[in-house]
């Protein structure tokens, strides 16, 4: 079997690129990793293939222009589940996720959930006990903090990191999951897929991590992009309550 698989989107990420490729590959020497590039003008692309030229563990899949996070996963899920690659991670590119903790991620698998069942999905916190962050302005704390509380509050899930872009995913879950009908693209993606995974009563754990604030390059983030990710909670969390939900809960498989 190919074993782990580490995704990583990418946005004029060139700074960052081989750094974090060499800090996953020796973390996690048994994991291969996918960079997905939206086209950067400024060459990340061209690097990614260069460090796929090196390493043959390094694989990069080429998108014609940048069309949200998410899609650039949803590519990726499938690529992964075409050649069998378990489990599967995500992981930013600008650094804020520690590859040195990818090796915690991984081992959660081989534990239970809060229902005695199997694990199918492990989530990098940053509010879970142990977690935290590190180089965050205050104003950007309490935003992420009180994100993940209205989502939690809205949409009634247990998760406390709900925003959390650092995950790992069995392959067989993201089959169970119906991620044909995971139609956000941007912030909200991962708000959306943890909504699904909860649907399709998935095994969830929090692992405590440290968030790091990047060092170079800009960051993606946004209030505007978080408010449009709140509003489409909100119609979620007003639909599922007012009997309008989604998605029909599929049964879990045994």
């Amino acid at each position: 079997m190919p074993g782990p698989l580490v995704v990583i989107p990418t946005y004029n990420e060139r700074e960052n690129l081989a750094t974090i490729v060499d800090r996953v590959r020796r973390a996690a020497p048994e994991a291969s990793v996918l960079v997905v590039d939206d086209a950067s003008p400024d060459g990340t692309g061209r690097l990614a293939d260069e460090l796929a030229a090196a390493d043959a563990a390094v694989h990069v899949m080429h998108r014609p222009g940048k069309s949200g996070l998410g899609a650039a996963y949803l590519d990726a899920f499938g690529w992964a589940l075409a050649r069998g690659y378990d489990p599967i991670v995500q992981l930013d590119a600008d650094g804020s996720h520690r590859p040195e903790e990818l090796p915690a991620l991984l081992a959660a698998f081989e534990g239970t959930d809060a229902s005695d069942g199997p694990v199918d999905l492990v989530i990098g916190s940053r509010w879970a006990p142990g977690g935290r962050i590190e180089n965050w302005p205050k104003h950007r704390e309490w935003l992420s903090r009180g994100g993940s509380a209205y989502v939690r509050r809205m949409l009634r899930l247990p998760t406390r990191d709900t925003t959390a872009g650092y995950r790992a995913f069995r392959a067989d879950a993201l089959r169970r999951m119906e991620l044909t009908d995971v139609h956000t693209r941007g912030y909200g993606f991962q708000v959306d897929t943890l909504w699904h995974a909860r649907e399709a009563g998935l095994g969830i754990v929090e692992v405590p991590v440290t968030f790091v604030e990047r060092e170079r390059g800009r960051s993606k983030m946004s209030v505007g992009i978080v408010l449009e990710a709140m509003g489409k909670v909100t119609v979620w969390g007003l639909r599922s309550r007012f009997g309008r939900a989604r998605r029909v809960r599929p049964s879990r498989t045994p």
